[in-house]
């Protein structure tokens, strides 16, 4: 029964931690740790659970679980459930959000900085076109992907990373103990944190991803299933455990530039701030190299799994290149929506797909509590949806026609307890739970 070699295991995990880790990984740990300022640690303790431990969780809840892939885990809860969660899932972590938002998240942060004079939206156009193009030419060689991200860009990337993060805390701007909350962070940092992690999108590509490191570890000539989850949940661990050592470190170097600076509006224009006070002209160099190979490597991760995925789904419907040029061109012509118009419809999909997506990793991790039954997977997932919906409801963007319509709609939230909070979805999912371990136990009558 042959084994990956240790080499061979970081390689796998470095590539997964190079999928998952984009610009957005640096942005949102950037803008907490600035808003946070001396309650940068509890927050991190938050962002950490929803940025690097449900991700851990999801990718191991795939190899536990030993499905190929998010449909055959998720098709657990009911075949149709399982096609449309996985769709919607795929979709927002592909050409719909989060592909769109590698290439103006990368051109916002740093090309822009470069052209200040420039017509923006002519700009935008042209680089998200190369970037896309770069992103393509990836895609279509999904059996490089080891080596492209795990061997090439990653390393490059943490080079590029490094530059600025270490020169940052050997001189730090400010101590974190003086620099005061704000916002959200004044009143509950873990709760905030917590929040904040759902946009980094990890724990949803944490359960995307797995069919791709399951499929490197095959080609490494691991087959046996049961060495092909510890394998799989080995990479897991090595890559949380660096994400959450850059979250950490990248939260507190913003809440140490409150010294000298003042919270900026996000974390793009933190991270431009800290760049340039410490390199000058060439930091914003060296922030527009780190972002655009965050945000390429990512994309070409998310380009393919959701490729993969869907051939998977449809094998009657296009074969994979067909799929991935697809996905180029539709989040090309998204991404020159602009950033605004990306993130302001993010977060309300977000908070429909988390409690799902948290629900669905604990009961496939604790699912032989229960011998995996169906009756307990429906019920929980039953309950779940509607409270989830309702949290999408009240995170549409304020002043839209969606969310004038669905204002009495909102307003049910106020029967649900933590729903202030952003967990609205936990009772409900825990009553589900209880209902359906009832159901389940009861004897079943003979046919």
């Amino acid at each position: 029964m042959k084994k990956l070699t240790m080499r061979q295991l970081l390689a796998v995990a470095s590539m997964l931690f190079g999928m998952f880790f984009g610009a957005g990984n640096l942005i949102f740990p950037a803008s907490m740790g600035q808003l946070a300022g001396s309650s940068v640690w509890l927050a991190s303790a938050g962002l950490l659970i929803t940025g690097v431990g449900l991700p851990l969780l999801g990718v191991a809840a795939l190899g536990v679980s030993r499905a190929n892939g998010l449909l055959e885990l998720s098709s657990r809860v009911g075949r149709r459930y399982g096609l449309f969660f996985t769709c919607v899932l795929y979709l927002t972590i592909g050409p719909l959000f989060a592909i769109p938002r590698c290439a103006t998240v990368s051109y916002t942060v740093g090309v822009q900085q470069l052209l200040p004079g420039a017509d923006q939206r002519v700009a935008l156009a042209l680089f998200s076109l190369l970037f896309f193009g770069a992103v393509l030419f990836f895609s279509l060689r999904p059996g490089e992907l080891l080596t492209w991200i795990g061997k090439v860009l990653n390393p490059l990337f943490l080079c590029f990373l490094a530059v600025l993060v270490v020169r940052a805390l050997l001189s730090p701007l400010g101590a974190v103990s003086a620099a005061a909350p704000v916002g959200a962070y004044e009143t509950d940092a873990f709760a905030a944190g917590f929040l904040e992690g759902y946009n980094t999108m990890d724990a949803l590509a944490g359960l995307a991803f797995g069919i791709i490191v399951v499929d490197a570890i095959r080609r490494l000539g691991v087959t046996e299933p049961g060495q092909v989850a510890k394998s799989t949940v080995g990479a897991g661990v090595f890559s949380a455990l660096l994400m959450g050592l850059i979250y950490v470190l990248v939260a507190v170097m913003a809440a140490q530039s409150r010294g000298l600076f003042e919270p900026a509006a996000n974390g793009g224009e933190a991270l431009a701030q800290i760049a340039q006070h410490y390199f000058g002209s060439a930091g914003a160099l060296i922030l527009a190299a780190t972002v655009t190979v965050a945000c390429l490597k990512t994309a070409v991760g998310l380009v393919t799994s959701c490729g993969e995925t869907f051939v998977q789904m449809f094998p009657r419907g296009p074969r994979y290149p067909v799929w991935a040029v697809g996905f180029c061109l539709f989040s090309f012509a998204i991404a020159n929506l602009g950033l605004d118009a990306i993130l302001a419809w993010t977060a309300p999909v977000l908070m429909f797909l988390y409690p799902l997506s948290i629900v669905l990793i604990l009961l496939t991790l604790f699912g032989g509590l229960f011998g995996n039954d169906r009756t307990v997977l429906a019920w929980t997932m039953g309950f779940t949806v509607p409270a989830a919906v309702l949290d999408l409801v009240c995170a549409l963007p304020k002043g839209s026609a969606a969310a004038r319509l669905l204002a009495p709609v909102a307003g049910l939230s106020r029967w649900l307890p933590l729903a202030d909070k952003g967990f609205g979805w936990l009772v409900p999912a825990l009553v589900g739970l209880l209902v359906g371990l009832a159901l389940a136990k009861r004897p079943r009558r003979a046919a």
